[in-house]
């Protein structure tokens, strides 16, 4: 079948989407995948075709984070603003790729690809990287909310889904673009709710237990792995660094660039927790002039965590889930949406002290948490249980199940 992938987004939202694609291309699929233009290397070493929107949403969301305090509501308006327009841009970038496609696989940012597949008569189907069902099992990930309660957690669940979002345009303009009838996003998605569109995550169990309240349909598959080239060699001196002295902290924030100081602050904790550190951050090549620790660009996490003690991360979905496949403990460092539902997973499991959100951050406290990860040889132990687990999983082999049967059909 010819598979279409949308994946907009920052590079976790794209890194695992090849990782299935790459899959899917294996048992005999033809995959193009939609994202934003810098990831045209990482889709194509996963060998899956690549259409490219013409944006990149890491800098546009970085901007939003630059200013003095008193500018942030200025700074939201505008975040708002651009980022509907960046995903009216996907969508008509999506339409274009769409046509001669047999499906169309959408991630949970990219509505629109189900009305795209509804226009040209194709199925559609979800591939999250995150639960968005409403349940008792947890709150609304997009307003990172602490847990309320099961019934709490539903009604929260069930009001985020009426609630407007930047991508409630996009998905009007495709539909009018089609000549479809009009209908508000939000009805759109109860429609296909109620008709039961199958949704895959790419989620795996021992990490959320499967909710009792998901409707039929809703599947957890296990993580989608990101693909990297198979020649891949580690530089020169990461490899000296790492051959110099004991495992590491790495400390990682994701690929939105993070804050400088944010970076120090995690530098300093981890040094005065007695560790070296690796710092990953492709948007800097700063240098400490420490010779314990070392700054690094683009490093395959399933390579990189492997040779560490523990992992200060972001708490975003795919660092997250790399650190428990690297049998490693983390030290969550939440910021917002998401996150903070990871970085309490984490903890849940055992395989992370108690998270310390970015907003209250300090060295000393990071470097508390950072010693007791290491120390503690319970959070290495469990992380190495949940490692055990993953390794069993085939991710792919529920979407690969859902495409064979309607290739039947």
């Amino acid at each position: 079948m010819r598979v279409l992938i949308l994946a907009p987004g920052t590079t976790g939202d794209v890194a695992a989407p090849a990782g299935l694609g790459a899959r899917l291309r294996d048992a005999g699929h033809d995959v193009t995948i939609v994202a934003d233009a810098p990831y045209a290397q990482l889709v194509s070493d996963a060998g899956c075709g690549f259409c490219a929107v013409p944006a990149d949403l890491r800098q546009l969301a970085a901007s939003s984070t630059h200013g003095p305090r008193r500018q942030a509501p200025r700074r939201l308006q505008i975040l708002l603003r651009e980022t509907a327009r960046y995903f009216r841009l996907a969508a008509m970038t999506a339409l274009q790729a769409a046509p001669g496609t047999d499906a169309v696989l959408v991630n949970a940012v990219a509505p629109y690809g189900s009305d795209i597949a509804e226009g040209l008569r194709i199925p559609s189907i979800g591939a999250f990287l995150q639960p968005v069902e409403p349940s008792a099992a947890y709150p609304p990930l997009a307003t990172a909310l602490p847990g309320l309660g099961a019934l709490g957690n539903r009604l929260a669940g069930a009001l985020a889904q009426q609630m407007p979002a930047s991508y409630d345009a996009a998905c009007a303009q495709v539909r009018k673009e089609l000549g479809l009838p009009p209908e508000s996003r939000r009805a759109a998605q109860r429609r296909r709710r109620r008709d039961g569109q199958p949704v895959h995550h790419g989620i795996s169990r021992a990490v959320l237990p499967p909710p009792r309240d998901w409707r039929p349909g809703l599947h957890l598959d296990g993580y989608w792995w990101p693909v990297w080239p198979p020649d891949w060699t580690p530089p020169a001196d990461l490899a000296s660094f790492l051959a110099g002295g004991a495992p590491p902290v790495v400390i990682t924030f994701g690929s939105i660039p993070a804050s400088q100081a944010a970076a120090r602050v995690a530098v300093a904790a981890a040094r005065q927790a007695g560790q070296r550190v690796i710092v990953q951050d492709p948007a800097t090549n700063e240098t400490t002039g420490d010779s314990d620790v070392l700054h690094v660009g683009h490093v395959p996490h399933d390579w990189l965590l492997l040779q560490a003690a523990a992992v200060v991360h972001h708490a975003g979905a795919g660092t997250a889930a790399a650190g428990l496949r690297a049998g490693i403990p983390a030290v969550a460092v939440p910021v917002a949406t998401d996150q903070p539902f990871w970085a309490a997973r984490l903890s849940a499991l055992g395989a992370a002290p108690a998270p310390v959100p970015r907003s209250r951050m300090s060295a000393a406290r990071l470097a508390a948490a950072i010693t007791a990860a290491i120390a503690n040889p319970d959070y290495r132990a469990s992380a190495q249980q949940v490692a055990g687990k993953l390794a069993r999983e085939d991710s792919a082999a529920g979407i690969l199940t859902e495409l064979e049967h309607l290739a039947s059909a």
